[in-house]
């Protein structure tokens, strides 16, 4: 119940009682008023019994259900450690095995986009060449720093390319193509910290397009032509391969850190990728929950049941999700925890309007009941930081604790 309902129902058993009081020493004036005002109080009493008798109730069904989930997600984790003892007791060379299954997958969408480039014929350049799209999270990035590496993330390359001179749409349509048949798909990672503490606790992972000089293509530039072409599902494609590869590196140097994945419709909806992802993953379940796939409130909405079902094979697998470029506040959080979003993502802009308020603190009581991590980016400055610690979330994200950067390609 909420403060208001509380106080509502305790003015009304205060009227009760003083009611009753005030009742019985108009029927019987010649009575004691002492007698009419413990009578009075006794009324208020029972109310006041009752109400902590529905409150108890309602705190233990709340507390039985979030201890029904933990109990659901302590089985899950040791059913996973259970199949990560038998693989590693399995041969002496899993480790082998396991990498060579993702080489094949490698392989397997090195040759997908040879057929896709090879059967697709260049189609004329959009006008209004010059416009960019707006981008998410992952698209606002026009200059990097060099900060010194995290102790405990991913080890990052020394040198990071030039960014790439105006260029048109069918160059980087070119450039994209070329960069798809020569691997030259880079992997950045931003950290997403806890909060107050700024302690790494995941990497969300961007694909950046590098062309055959060696110049970086933004994603501003090339993700709008990459979706017209039909080239966007093979980007995320070879992202996911990569991502996996990034899993391995930080479970074999031990490290205890997970990876946020956007992943799009067309991903979805590439059959043949997502079949043989499942089935590399059904062979890998350790590296499943260091894994976060994150879609847009949009794509979600506009997927429907398709897009559900699928996720749903996916939360099968162990898989977690979480939503991002969040517009609307009312979240069916019921909703979202069936199909495994633990993560909501909301912009600082968004959660700092002094219009949204009380629905931000309703959203984040909300979501602290049920167990869903809220987590803020696009932070900046340490006052933006200050003004989203004094709302009291727990995650943060943006440039403040470090810019998107590349990874090493695993070796």
């Amino acid at each position: 119940m909420t403060v208001l309902t509380h106080a509502v129902y305790a003015l009304a058993y205060l009227i009760a009682g003083i009611s009753a009081g005030a009742a019985l020493w108009a029927l019987r004036p010649e009575a004691d008023p002492l007698v009419s005002w413990l009578a009075g109080a006794l009324v208020v009493l029972g109310g006041a019994l009752a109400h902590d008798v529905v409150t108890r109730l309602e705190r233990e069904r709340r507390a039985a259900r979030r201890a029904a989930r933990l109990h659901d997600r302590v089985e899950e984790l040791a059913r996973l450690l259970e199949q990560r003892v038998a693989a590693d007791a399995a041969a002496p060379a899993s480790g082998g095995d396991r990498y060579d299954a993702v080489m094949q997958e490698v392989r397997l969408l090195q040759s997908l986009v040879a057929r896709l480039t090879e059967r697709r014929t260049p189609r004329p350049p959009a006008s209004g060449s010059s416009r960019q799209p707006a981008g998410g999270s992952g698209d606002a990035v026009l200059t990097l720093r060099t900060p010194a590496p995290p102790p405990d993330g991913p080890e990052p390359m020394a040198a990071e390319p030039p960014l790439a001179g105006p260029m048109d749409d069918a160059a980087v349509l070119e450039a994209v193509r070329d960069a798809l048949r020569a691997d030259r798909i880079d992997v950045y990672l931003q950290p997403i910290v806890s909060l107050p503490q700024r302690k790494h606790r995941f990497y969300e992972v961007y694909s950046r397009v590098r062309s055959v000089d060696g110049q970086q293509i933004m994603p501003d530039r090339y993700l709008e032509i990459a979706e017209r072409e039909g080239l966007i599902a093979t980007i995320d494609n070879l992202l996911l391969v990569r991502c996996i590869q990034l899993i391995r590196e930080t479970e074999r140097r031990q490290h205890a850190i997970g990876f946020f994945s956007n992943i799009s419709a067309a991903t979805l909806a590439d059959a043949e990728f997502m079949r043989h992802f499942l089935t590399m993953m059904g062979q890998n379940q350790a590296l499943v929950p260091k894994l976060v796939f994150e879609l847009s409130q949009h794509d979600l909405q506009a997927g429907g049941a398709v897009t559900m079902g699928i996720l749903s094979q996916l939360a099968r697998l162990g898989f977690r999700f979480s939503m991002d470029q969040v517009s609307d506040l009312d979240l069916d959080l019921q909703r979202l925890l069936r199909h495994e979003f633990r993560f909501v993502k909301l912009d600082r802009a968004l959660v700092l309007d002094p219009a949204n308020a009380p629905r931000i603190q309703d959203l984040r009581r909300r979501c602290a009941t049920e167990g869903v991590d809220l987590i803020v980016e696009k932070i900046e400055t340490e006052g933006q930081l200050v003004e989203v610690l004094d709302i009291g979330f727990d995650f943060g994200q943006g440039y403040l604790f470090g810019e998107p950067r590349p990874s090493r390609k695993p070796g």
